[in-house]
């Protein structure tokens, strides 16, 4: 939702940046590996501490290196599978990273049970919502569904409320019932992701099995409701439902 809005204008806003790297002959690949460290370090640094305000202003300085290395890698004409391979591995360990930071501070000072593990929660979940499109096409499917939170979204929500919620002016105190609200909201649109995507790979897996069969002139083993599909004096097909 977020790639589709806002990846444009943030294009826009840092090729000029980009540029510059290239011509200081920095590498794409150098850029998405100081974000994703300078990410980790803002995270585990400043949250287990509560200190979320000035975590998320480090988190968010780094965290544009994602789209700076690949402007970068446009602008060079190349089109890298290492370095695509390196950004969605090193995203995981951002990703995992920030909810740690979280999921530390409740397991401590926090001292909430319950919001520690729905931070660790959000961080599973986040990472099966890749793997399952990522698993997916790995088989040939398309996965045309991308599902309502995806990682943009996942992002924005956390660390614009985690970082409001360690925010004070003049004195006032924080507004701490903000992180408890973007823990929630996470973990439910990841879930809800998850069994979007799941429902579209399960209908595209199907889809494609049926017509496997079909090209191949070969029936299923079985009839609906478990039955040999032919018949018999009770005899099973061998091997029964391969796979299953």
């Amino acid at each position: 939702m977020l790639n589709k809005y806002a990846r444009a204008f943030f294009t826009r806003v840092l090729t000029p940046f980009a540029a510059l790297l290239l011509r200081l002959r920095v590498s794409p690949d150098v850029v998405t590996l100081v974000g994703t460290l300078g990410v980790m370090a803002g995270a585990l640094a400043f949250y287990p501490r509560g200190e979320f305000f000035w975590g998320t202003v480090v988190i968010t300085l780094f965290v544009f290196s994602d789209m700076i290395d690949g402007n970068m890698a446009r602008q060079l004409g190349v089109s890298s599978r290492w370095g695509a391979f390196l950004d969605s591995t090193l995203d995981r360990l951002a990703d995992a990273a920030v909810f740690s930071g979280i999921a530390l501070w409740y397991a401590g000072r926090g001292d909430n049970e319950l919001l520690c593990a729905v931070a660790l929660f959000c961080l599973g979940s986040g990472q099966v919502v890749s793997y399952t499109k990522a698993r997916g096409e790995s088989m040939g499917l398309p996965v045309r569904v991308n599902g309502l939170v995806e990682r943009p979204e996942r992002m924005v929500i956390t660390l614009v409320l985690t970082g409001l919620s360690g925010f004070t002016l003049f004195g006032v105190p924080h507004i701490g019932v903000l992180l408890p609200v973007a823990l929630w909201a996470v973990a439910a649109g990841s879930l809800i992701t998850l069994m979007q995507r799941m429902v579209a790979i399960h209908r595209e897996a199907t889809e494609a099995d049926a017509a496997a069969r079909a090209a191949s002139g070969t029936a299923p083993d079985t009839a609906a409701g478990g039955e040999p599909a032919t018949g018999g004096s009770g005899g099973t097909a061998s091997g029964g439902r391969a796979g299953a």
